[in-house]
């Protein structure tokens, strides 16, 4: 029996090892900050790497190490501290990119933190998916499209590195800033439109109404018609702004925008989506209990 349990020890490291391997080939070295290296993942043959936002601490003199020992000058495509990713481009052609996959693991499943923070090969530890998040809001009020929590050890120089499944395919890109204290991967499939955007754009357009607002209860009359509990308050009116150049007015209550309701501050968040930046839209403001329709333009956020 105890020959047995070392067999299985045995093949399961060396799965791991192989793992290992097979996804470090796509991991690379990012020098941009003074205070040591952070990972990056190779997301196309031509050039392209993404990584976490927060390891670039200048957008000049960027350094990335390639998983052969090649060290090259990297371009900083664009970034977006709101989600902490950023996109760098290298000249090269022809490199690995990583084998990514958009399913999400159950809870329990082991997964893999790989990074290459020095030169030489890639550094991984273990551990297992802890929780699946849905839709989620940072710091700075953007949204994410879903996070992967584990218990995987983010030692310095993991961010910006990918986790990896147990069939090696890459489930996300891993960063310790947006939640201090968590171990967080975005997944690839709310990595996918970033990156899009950031290719496109060089930033990620968020739209931008020039509005403060607070959720209130609608009377029983508006609820019925509105089919909806609640609106917004519009508090305050940035002079200047989309709102104001509008018409929208202090004390009106937004119920809709581009025909989505309005019941909280997610859901205009929801509405204010980057392709709408530019447009004039509908909304339904209840302004001296009476529902009426103002065009909307939708700015950029700064």
């Amino acid at each position: 029996m105890a020959e047995e349990r070392v067999s299985v020890l045995r093949q399961l490291s060396d799965e791991l090892a192989a793992l290992v391997a097979q996804a470090g080939s796509s991991v690379v070295r990012v020098e941009g900050r003074p205070r040591g290296g952070a990972s990056g993942l190779i997301w196309s043959a031509e050039g392209i790497i993404v990584t976490a936002d927060h390891v670039l601490e200048r957008d000049e003199d960027i350094t990335v190490g390639l998983p052969d020992g090649q060290e090259v000058k990297a371009a900083l495509v664009g970034r977006d501290p709101a989600t902490d990713i950023a996109l760098l481009r290298i000249p090269a052609t022809g490199l690995p990119p990583a084998p990514l996959t958009e399913s999400r693991p159950p809870v329990g499943h082991l997964v893999l933190a790989l990074a290459r923070p020095v030169p030489g090969g890639p550094m991984a530890t273990i551990g297992v998916v802890s929780a699946i998040g849905g839709p989620w809001r940072s710091r700075r009020g953007s949204a994410i499209e879903g996070l992967i929590q584990t218990d995987v050890t983010m030692y310095p120089g993991f961010s910006g590195g990918p986790l990896v499944g147990a069939d090696g395919l890459v489930l996300g890109l891993n960063t310790s800033a947006l939640v201090r204290g968590l171990s967080l991967t975005i997944p690839t499939a709310a990595l996918r439109p970033l990156v899009d955007a950031l290719l496109t754009h060089g930033r990620v357009r968020r739209g931008f109404l020039g509005v403060s607002v607070q959720v209130v209860s609608l009377p029983p009359a508006l609820r019925d018609r509105l089919g909806q509990p609640t609106g917004l308050l519009v508090a305050g009116v940035e002079p200047g702004g989309p709102a104001e150049q509008s018409g929208v007015l202090l004390g009106d209550v937004l119920v809709a925008l581009a025909g989505q309701p309005l019941r909280t501050l997610d859901d205009l968040q929801a509405a204010l989506s980057g392709e709408r930046v530019g447009q004039t839209v509908p909304a339904l403001v209840v302004r001296a209990g009476q529902v009426i329709e103002v065009a909307v333009r939708i700015g950029e956020r700064p």
